[in-house]
């Protein structure tokens, strides 16, 4: 019944903590562009790929206790920190979730930073288009973000590292 939200608290226990609601949600996103099985729906939002879905399945996470939320003034904003509690711990070892490498591409995804987190998954959302049209789409609907060239050149090799990462034994 509670398998999704498993999948959710299985992201948890192998990122460590996530800073940032807006990083939570790019790191899920970008996972399932790596067709790790989260099924949440995205839809793309201000801020890029965006999960309604996921939101609830966090704030009822919160609610059972099983997902610590820190809320912390930081300027003129709010930035919530995210950790699975002792109770998240336990109930997620009721559940078998396989999902090799999940850990090291959530960790490599972690110290990344939002704004290029932000990037990478736009870059996903548009990924039927060519570079050229992805290109122009990062830079008409991103215009504030004031993405370069270079940084989309990075985005795209940060995906393919990524990728090699997912299919490590397939190339045993």
């Amino acid at each position: 019944m509670l398998t999704e939200h498993a999948k959710i608290m299985k992201a948890f226990a192998a990122a460590g903590e996530i800073v940032g609601r807006k990083k939570l949600q790019k790191m899920i996103y970008i996972a399932k562009k790596l067709k790790f099985p989260f099924y949440e729906k995205f839809d793309f939002h201000f801020y890029g790929p965006y999960s309604e879905e996921l939101t609830w399945r966090v704030e009822e996470l919160c609610n059972l206790g099983f997902l610590n939320e820190a809320r912390e003034k930081k300027g003129g904003y709010f930035q919530y920190r995210y950790t699975l509690t002792a109770a998240g711990e336990e109930f997620l070892n009721h559940y078998d979730i396989d999902m090799p490498h999940l850990q090291e591409c959530l960790r490599d995804m972690n110290e990344q930073n939002s704004r290029f987190l932000e990037l990478v998954s736009t870059v996903l959302y548009f990924d039927n288009l060519s570079k050229d049209e992805v290109k122009e789409k990062v830079f008409s609907l991103k215009s504030k973000q004031r993405y370069t060239d270079e940084e989309i050149e990075q985005a795209y090799l940060y995906i393919e590292q990524l990728r090699d990462k997912t299919q490590k034994e397939a190339h045993v």
